[in-house]
């Protein structure tokens, strides 16, 4: 009896895990593709003026370098606090109104310096040169 007990608790725990393990993907669970597009009233107006008039031209006139990736763009800046603080407003707004943008920011070691990748699916890329005029 305690191996029968044994092997229906086994099933009812591990069944459930096969069974959606190869079933379908519902629709909740289908990916959500976002047009190429800015929405930029995804932004409140005060923070939408900030984000296009003020921080965007503010870190294109600290940006060093440009290197180009297979699917999008990585951009040097100084590795200071207030670079820092600037680009992680711009990035936390930018993704609110272009969410189809992987937006990553590091630091290089030793001193190095502060990067902003932006990548995405394909078409990302052609939408970056398009926008900042790479």
């Amino acid at each position: 009896m305690r191996k029968i007990f044994q092997f229906i608790t086994a099933i009812a725990i591990v069944a459930p895990v096969a069974i959606s393990a190869t079933s379908e993907p519902s629709s909740s669970q289908t990916e959500h593709v976002s047009p190429f597009a800015c929405n930029a009233f995804a932004l409140s107006p005060e923070v939408r003026k900030r984000h296009f008039e003020e921080l965007g031209p503010a870190l294109l006139k600290l940006k060093k370098s440009t290197r180009e990736l297979p699917d999008g763009y990585e951009l040097e800046f100084p590795a200071d606090n207030k670079t820092y603080q600037l680009l992680t407003e711009w990035a936390f707004q930018e993704r609110l109104c272009c969410p189809f943008f992987d937006i990553d920011l590091r630091f290089e070691r030793e001193g190095g310096p502060l990067w902003l990748r932006l990548t995405g699916r394909p078409g990302t890329k052609d939408f970056i040169k398009m926008e900042l005029g790479i």
